[in-house]
């Protein structure tokens, strides 16, 4: 069990228990301990398998007690006893954008819906339109998630399998018979969302390895076990694959098996051009066939390939990122020498778009300063939301004053630790362009966000004109999740990206990667075009807690993925270097 399995429960409870219509302040502490697990600094699995959280604010002893039974036997009385009050497929329709827990226990009570499936039928024959808050729209609208949801069927996010990658790899390095253990395939090369997980190992004896990956905690089914290679699908949902191979196969394997497909294709046909075959063991020579003069970058004999960069130096080439191998200009890059170094998670000297408990945040701004003053960065820039945001608690004009009233006043305490907060706001952009606060206000302002949070209706035309005239505004320092997308849950609104980026290089206004793992927005795709523009980007986490903060890491792997360098993120820029940086568009 580990704490985002633990907190997965409660909200579930807290899910259930709205459907009963049960006290709200029942439901609101379940939520409340949810949040506490996913956000608790230390080790809170070991503290409840100890029985050591009294003192935690906001875990009375009831809740103690569940996270104690639920971390020493991975199972929890009272919550299996709650979905046995529900049908088994009850828990989807929250994924289904568009649905709350009022209007799933109207369509569960009115029309027995339990299901997606039941959700689609009602959507489909009439009946829910007829209910009470729903109407012709509203199911046009569920049945469009529900499509979309079907698309993206067996697909996760890169939060949803970085704690398994994290925990086989784990098991598998500290394997007695395993030399060297890697995840490979899509999740390696830094996608936004994957299918499955393909893990990788050199072992002496794959076996008794086998044996232990379809033995692990968590397996729901296995679904095959052989000699060098076994299938197991997780409670989760993932499915996870394990290769074992040789050790002097293990590099050639661990190409092979991270791909992508396309990248692969040409790698064997650069193989074949210099008289050798490559596959996911090795290289061999083709009969007959001599390989090609050493200028042209071939070699006559086949030295000892200990690692990748043994592969890819065979081939003539420059080491290739992970990230990279799409086949989007990787190859002619690495034969050229002109591949970027490109960005590192520790070359991060803050980031921006943060929020706090003045608008719906989970953490003080006095805790998410320490926060990062604990991950070592030198400054946090703060940008609650703005008034249009209701559902958000947006800050009035008044409400921001006295913020940044705070934010000055902090940092004459911070000063001496080597942290700077700045104070900015994350503003809506309205439907005409506009955004929430004057000029006046904005003025006093380190830095603006702006963003796009509603009417995701309009024409790619109007989308792109609103977001634009945005743009033109010189207090908007950065744009914001640019497409809105909801990963596996809500499409990006129509918007004509290229003109985007076109507007940001003319107005000198900067592009983040929104690093929320839901969103990855603006998509590794268009980095390489954008900084052709001469566009900046920042790496945002969005956070909403103090580990939010480190969502940095989702964020780190799209700008890798598209090609970005350390000179390409503004927040990788050292503090006397960033005020300037956050003014520049002000001056132009």
């Amino acid at each position: 069990m580990i704490a985002d399995q633990m907190s997965d429960v409660l909200r579930n409870i807290a899910r259930l228990l709205e459907l009963k219509e049960e006290n709200t302040f029942k439901v609101r502490a379940y939520n409340t301990g949810a949040e506490i697990v996913e956000n608790f600094p230390g080790d809170i699995v070991s503290k409840a398998v100890a029985n050591e959280l009294e003192g935690i604010k906001g875990l009375g002893d009831a809740l103690q007690q569940k996270l104690h039974e639920l971390a020493t036997t991975g199972k929890l009385e009272y919550y299996d006893k709650l979905k046995a009050e529900f049908p088994e497929g009850i828990m989807e329709l929250f994924e289904v954008q568009g649905l709350g827990p009022k209007k799933i226990a109207l369509l569960h009570q009115q029309l027995g819906v339990g299901s997606i499936a039941d959700l689609k039928r009602v959507c489909q024959s009439g009946a829910a339109a007829k209910l009470a808050g729903f109407g012709e729209k509203t199911v046009q609208k569920l049945l469009e998630g529900i499509a979309f949801r079907e698309s993206h069927a067996h697909e996760f996010r890169q939060d949803q399998v970085a704690p398994v990658v994290a925990r086989v790899l784990s098991m598998l390095k500290e394997h007695p018979d395993v030399s060297r253990a890697e995840v490979a395939g899509s999740y390696r090369r830094g996608k936004e969302t994957v299918h499955d997980l393909d893990f990788l190992v050199a072992a002496k004896s794959p076996a008794t390895v086998m044996d232990e990956f379809v033995g692990m905690s968590g397996v729901k089914q296995v679904l095959g076990q052989g000699e060098t290679k076994s299938s197991v699908l997780l409670e989760s949902g993932v499915q996870c694959d394990l290769r074992a191979v040789k050790n002097d196969e293990f590099a050639c394997a661990l190409v092979y098996f991270t791909g992508s497909k396309e990248h692969n294709i040409v790698l064997r046909q650069r193989a074949l051009d210099r008289g050798w075959s490559l596959n996911e063991y090795g290289f061999t020579r083709v009969g007959g066939v001599s390989p090609s003069n050493k200028q042209e970058g071939g070699r006559d004999a086949l030295d000892t390939l200990n690692d990748e960069a043994d592969v890819y130096r065979f081939l003539g080439l420059d080491f290739i990122e992970p990230e990279l191998r799409e086949n989007t200009g990787e190859i002619e890059a690495a034969e050229s020498g002109k591949l970027p170094k490109l960005v590192e998670l520790s070359n991060l000297r803050g980031c921006f778009h943060n929020h706090t408990t003045a608008s719906d945040g989970k953490a003080t701004l006095r805790e998410m300063a320490e926060a990062a003053h604990e991950l070592g960065w030198q400054y946090l820039g703060i940008a609650d939301h703005s008034k249009s945001s209701v559902i958000a608690n947006g800050l009035d004009e008044k409400s921001l004053l006295a913020q940044i009233t705070e934010i000055r006043q902090l940092n004459e305490e911070y000063a001496d630790k080597g942290l700077r907060l700045f104070a900015g706001s994350e503003v809506d952009i309205l439907k005409d362009g506009s955004i929430d606060f004057d000029d006046g206000l904005l003025g006093e302002l380190d830095y603006v966000v702006a963003s796009v949070h509603n009417i995701f209706t309009l024409s790619e035309a109007e989308q792109t004109k609103r977001i634009i005239r945005a743009m033109e505004n010189p207090h908007v320092t950065m744009l914001g999740h640019v497409t809105g997308r909801l990963l596996l849950e809500r499409p990006a609104y129509a918007v004509n990206i290229s003109a985007i980026i076109d507007a940001a290089a003319e107005t000198g206004t900067i592009i983040e990667i929104n690093a929320n793992p839901w969103r990855l927005d603006l998509d590794w795709r268009w980095w390489k075009l954008a900084v052709e523009k001469g566009v900046k980007c920042s790496i945002n986490p969005d956070a909403h807690s103090t580990r939010g903060l480190q969502d940095v890491f989702y964020g780190v792997r799209i700008a890798r993925k598209g090609w970005l360098t350390k000179a390409d993120a503004v927040n990788c820029l050292p503090l006397v270097e960033i005020a300037e940086v956050l003014r520049m568009k002000r001056k132009r």
